[in-house]
C-alpha cells in the first residue's frame, strides 16, 4: 500500500502504515471506539497433549522446533528477570542456529542484557522490534539500523494489541521462576523468583504456541499459579534462567539528592494542600529514588493526619511493603515486584495483591484499575508549554525508554510530574515535545525545584492550593525561567527515516521516532 501521512488529532504527522499495517491516526482521548471482537487463538485439542499432563521436552531447540518456529514469526517475551534475563537471549541463539529469518521479537521490555541481540538484527534473525527498547538496543535503533520500524506501546497498550488481533503471537516463551512439568507456573520462588508474572498472561492466552522455561521444577501442581498450564503446549528445563542479583534490585533507595528530595516534598505537600491525602484515598508512584521519596513523605502526613490508604498500585519494594505492614496503605495492588521485600511480602501477605495489565491498564475492557488512582507520581524526560509530555526520548532524540504503565496511568483521578526543571543544562520543559507520549489535557501537575505548574484546566486544584505558600508558577514562567539559566537548547538533528511508532492506550498513532542524524 501506499503510504499517506496524515495530520493526528494531537496535530502529529503520521504515516498511514508502519511494517506494512495499516495504522489509525490518534483521534483524541477517548475518541477511538473499536467496532471488532476480540482475537482468540486456535482451538486446541486434549487428544494432541499427554494424557498424563507431563508436557517436558527436553530443551528449548526442540520446544521452538515443536512450536513450529520458521521465517517471519512473532516472538513474544516478558520483562520480570528485567536485567537478568537470560532467556530471551537464548531463544534468539536458537533462532539463528536454526537459520530461522525476519523474526519480530514481542517483549514487554528489554533491558541492556539485551545488547546481545543487536548481532541478530544486524544479520536479519531479527527484522524489528515491539516494545520498549532501551539501553544499547534503543542506541542501535536511533541510528537506523535495525530493518524493520519498531513500536512502542504502554504495558496496557500491548495487552489491547494482543487481545485486539493487532500482534498475532505466534510463539509466546514464559520465564518462569517456578513451575511443574503440566505448565503452571509462578514467579515466587525459586533461584530466579521475581514476584509476578502478570506481564505474560495475554501472551499464555492469547499466542498460538507457549512455552513455559523454568529453572525450578517442581511436582505437580505447583502453587499458586499465576500461569495456568491448560494454556502451555511445553515446558522446558534449563539450568538458570537469568542473574538472581539484577532480576530484582536490592539497591532501590530514596534519593539523597536535594533538588530531587524537594520536588518530592512539593509533591507531598501540594498533594496535602490539594485535600488528595486523605482517609481511604489511593496513590501509585514508581520505584525511581524521587517516587520512593513521595511515598515517605506520604507515609509522614498519613502518620500525622492517623489516616491510612485504601490501597496503592504499581511496582512494589521494601517501602511499600512496609506501609502495607505497618496498616498505613489496606492494600497493594502489584504490576510488578521491584525488590526481595516485594516477592517475600507477595508470597506471604493476602493484602499484597497480584494483577495484570488486563486489570489494571487495558483501554479495551469494561474499565480498568486507573482510573480508580486518586493520585499518580510520574516522570518524565520533556514537557511542553500545553503540558504534553514525553517519556521514551531524551532531548538528543535518542530512543532510550520504554513508555510502561506510564501512558496508562494518565487516566487517574491526578496526575503529577516531578521532574527537574533542567538536565546537565538542558531545559526539560520546551515549547514542544521531541516525541508526544502524552496529551497534555491528561497531566494536570508539574512540581520542579523552581516552582509548581497546574495545568489551567485543573481549575478545582488551582483554587485548593491558593493561599497554600507553595511556590505556584504558570509553565510559561517555568519555561522562560529554564532558558534564562541554560540557554535556548539546540533541537536535535532528525533525518526523514521513521524507526519507531508511538501507540496510544486504544491502538492509535500519536507520534513516530526518527532516525537521529548528525550536523
Amino acid at each position: 500500500m501506499s503510504v499517506k501521512w496524515t495530520k493526528n488529532a494531537a496535530g502529529r504527522m503520521v504515516p498511514s502504515e508502519l511494517n506494512g499495517e495499516k495504522q489509525v491516526p490518534f483521534k483524541g482521548v477517548g475518541k477511538y471506539k473499536p467496532e471488532a471482537r476480540k482475537y482468540a487463538p486456535q482451538i486446541s485439542s486434549n487428544a494432541d497433549y499427554p494424557a498424563d499432563g507431563n508436557k517436558l521436552v527436553k530443551d528449548l531447540k526442540t520446544a521452538l522446533k515443536k512450536a513450529g518456529l520458521k521465517d517471519g514469526m512473532t516472538i513474544s517475551t516478558h520483562h520480570h528477570l528485567r536485567n537478568g534475563d537470560f532467556l530471551a537471549n537464548y531463544i534468539f541463539d536458537v533462532a539463528k542456529e536454526s537459520g530461522v529469518k525476519d523474526l519480530r521479537w514481542f517483549p514487554s521490555a528489554s533491558f541492556p542484557v539485551h545488547e546481545h541481540l543487536i548481532q541478530y538484527l544486524e544479520d536479519g534473525t531479527i527484522h524489528h522490534i515491539e516494545g520498549s527498547m532501551n539501553g544499547p538496543l534503543g542506541k542501535f535503533v536511533s541510528e537506523g539500523k535495525m530493518k524493520g520500524t519498531g513500536m512502542l506501546r504502554s504495558h496496557g497498550g500491548r495487552f489491547q494489541a494482543i487481545q485486539d488481533g493487532e500482534v498475532k503471537i505466534d510463539i509466546a516463551v514464559i520465564s518462569a521462576p517456578t513451575a511443574d512439568s503440566f505448565g503452571n507456573a509462578n514467579g515466587l520462588d525459586g533461584p530466579s523468583a521475581c514476584g509476578l508474572l502478570g506481564f505474560a498472561l495475554a501472551d499464555s492466552q492469547y499466542a498460538d504456541r507457549v512455552i513455559v522455561v523454568t529453572d525450578n521444577l517442581v511436582e505437580f501442581p505447583c502453587i499458586p499459579w499465576q500461569i495456568q498450564g491448560n494454556y502451555v503446549d511445553y515446558t522446558v528445563k534449563i539450568d538458570k534462567l537469568g542473574d538472581p542479583d539484577k532480576i530484582i534490585s536490592g539497591t532501590t533507595q530514596i534519593t539523597k539528592s536535594p533538588d530531587r528530595l524537594l520536588l518530592a516534598e512539593l509533591t507531598a505537600k501540594f498533594c496535602d494542600y490539594a485535600g488528595i491525602i486523605k482517609d481511604g484515598f489511593s496513590f501509585q508512584s514508581g520505584a525511581g529514588g524521587t517516587s520512593l521519596a513521595v511515598g515517605e513523605y506520604f507515609r509522614q502526613i498519613m502518620k500525622e493526619k492517623g489516616i491510612k490508604a485504601r490501597f496503592a498500585r504499581g511496582g512494589s519494594n521494601k517501602y511499600l511493603v512496609s506501609m502495607l505492614e505497618e496498616g498505613l496503605v489496606d492494600y497493594i495492588l502489584d504490576g510488578q515486584t521491584f525488590d526481595l521485600d516485594g516477592v517475600r511480602s507477595m508470597a506471604e501477605n493476602p493484602g499484597h495483591v497480584w494483577t495484570s495489565p488486563f486489570t489494571s491498564y487495558n483501554y479495551h475492557g469494561k474499565g480498568n484499575f486507573a482510573g480508580m488512582v486518586d493520585v499518580v507520581v510520574l516522570g518524565a524526560t520533556e514537557v511542553d508549554l500545553n503540558f504534553n509530555a514525553n517519556v521514551v526520548t531524551h532531548s538528543d532524540g535518542y530512543l532510550l525508554h520504554g513508555i510502561g504503565g506510564w501512558q496508562n496511568c494518565l487516566f487517574s483521578k491526578t496526575v503529577i510530574l516531578p521532574i527537574p526543571l533542567f538536565r546537565d543544562r538542558i531545559p526539560v520543559i520546551k515549547e514542544n515535545v521531541t516525541t508526544l507520549c502524552g496529551p497534555g489535557e491528561l497531566i494536570d501537575v508539574i512540581v520542579t525545584e523552581r516552582g509548581i505548574a497546574v495545568n489551567p484546566l485543573r481549575k478545582d486544584l488551582i483554587e485548593k492550593v491558593k493561599g497554600s505558600g507553595l511556590p505556584i508558577k504558570s509553565i510559561e514562567e517555568l519555561y522562560e525561567e529554564a532558558i534564562i539559566i541554560c540557554g535556548k537548547p539546540q533541537e536535535p538533528v532528525l533525518r526523514e527515516k521513521v524507526i519507531a511508532g508511538i501507540k496510544w492506550v486504544d491502538g492509535t498513532l500519536i507520534d513516530v521516532v526518527r532516525e537521529v542524524g548528525s550536523e
